[in-house]
């Protein structure tokens, strides 16, 4: 009988060293779930990262850990020694790219500055992505993501129109010095010329920077400061407004949705809205009206009195047959209940310590590489023989490096 074996990942053949903690390890994963070798180098008592919150209430494992690092190998280096700083150098020798956070490690106070690396390594690529980027006055200031966002200008806006700024969840900082990374280093990786390897500085404070759309220029040109408006609409008809199980996000009229307006007002009228015809006036086309506090509070009645006797999915499907863009507020709940998540197969069971639990694969296909979830994170040190096997130390070796606490 014929075995069919799984297809080989998009970049099987790619060597990565993971130095990070949590800035930097899900760059590491995007490579992993493509098939990269991606090790995740940690101290020897292990990433700090493994403590980071929520928990899970079974097993006490971090959950953010544990999905930022399925498909990694770990190995447990203690580089203050010179065992350790002898099996990271073999390590690195092995290397197409190094990723580090300066969370988790002090490479330049153990003889690996990145220009150390860069001459000792000359086909290695390091992507560093920390919280304000290796030069300028803040480039050795620790942060946290709300630092980050409220250094790149996102925080200021979110939240409501009344309250202090809010913070996104997700880590969303993070995550965009992690993209951003990844998409740097592959260009890295891919160049042509003379594969000599860079050193790619990438600064989170940026990458949430370049997320603000036009609020700098808006601010340059006209000297308007952009405020937040969540909850609120934003002017008449471009909004979050409440129906019969949550919440409806609307866009009839505004930037992009004047040309749905006339769909919008027929669908009212359609249903016998109360006071639907007076949206039919021409004031509701003129921008200092829909902006203005007498807009909103008319349109605001007379929407939420039909949207309150209606659940998220009529007021989706009834949107969608007169083409007007709403979209239900979904809660946790239902995202995971999505029918088209589940249709594209995009939650995947993952170990979390002795549970499973679904989490989010990756939000592309590849028909031909397909991404492929093949091990949960492991377990601090879980490969460091077999990794160093690989590089060429014999087993006599490991155990005298392991002796001397050089590896974990």
């Amino acid at each position: 009988m014929t075995t069919t074996l799984p297809p080989a990942g998009a970049l099987e053949g790619l060597r990565i060293l993971d130095l990070g903690g949590e800035i930097a390890n899900y760059c590491g994963r995007l490579f992993a779930q493509l098939g990269a070798d991606v090790i995740l180098v940690e101290p020897a008592a292990g990433s700090s990262y493994r403590a980071a919150p929520p928990l899970a209430a079974s097993s006490g494992a971090s959950l953010r850990f544990a999905y930022d690092n399925a498909d990694k190998r770990s190995i447990g280096i203690d580089l203050a020694t010179s065992g350790g700083r002898s099996a990271f150098a073999r390590l690195v020798a092995s290397a197409d790219l190094l990723l580090d956070d300066k969370t988790q490690h002090d490479l330049g106070a153990e003889g690996f500055s990145y220009d150390m690396l860069g001459e000792m390594f000359p086909t290695l690529t390091t992507t560093v992505i920390t919280p304000f980027g290796l030069s300028g006055p803040y480039a050795h200031y620790r942060a946290t993501d709300a630092t980050c966002m409220a250094f790149g200008g996102m925080l200021w806006l979110g939240g409501y129109e009344d309250g202090p700024p809010v913070q996104p969840a997700g880590h969303q900082s993070f995550r965009a010095g992690s993209l951003f990374g990844a998409v740097a280093s592959m260009s890295a990786l891919l160049a042509e010329g003379d594969a000599r390897g860079e050193l790619i500085d990438v600064s989170v404070q940026e990458c949430v920077s370049l997320g603000l759309e036009n609020a700098i220029q808006y601010y340059d040109l006209e000297g308007h400061v952009r405020r937040r408006h969540g909850g609120t609409q934003k002017q008449a008809g471009f909004g979050v407004f409440p129906c019969a199980d949550g919440f409806v996000f609307l866009i009839a009229a505004g930037i992009g949705g004047n040309r749905f307006w006339p769909n919008f007002v027929e669908w009212m009228t359609s249903e016998g809205v109360t006071d639907a015809q007076v949206l039919q006036q021409e004031r509701w086309g003129q921008r200092t009206f829909v902006e203005s506090a007498e807009a909103k509070d008319l349109f605001w009645e007379i929407f939420t009195g039909y949207s309150s006797q209606h659940s998220k999915d009529e007021l989706l499907r009834a949107a969608i047959d007169w083409n007007v863009p709403l979209s239900p507020v979904m809660t946790m709940a239902e995202v995971h209940r999505s029918e088209q998540l589940r249709a594209r197969e995009f939650f995947t069971p993952t170990a979390i310590g002795q549970a499973r639990a679904d989490a989010p694969g990756a939000p592309y296909r590849l028909d031909g590489t397909p991404w492929q979830h093949r091990r949960p994170a492991p377990r601090p040190g879980e490969h460091t023989e077999e990794i160093l096997a690989e590089v060429g130390f014999s087993s006599s070796t490991i155990d005298e490096l392991r002796r001397d606490g050089a590896i974990a």
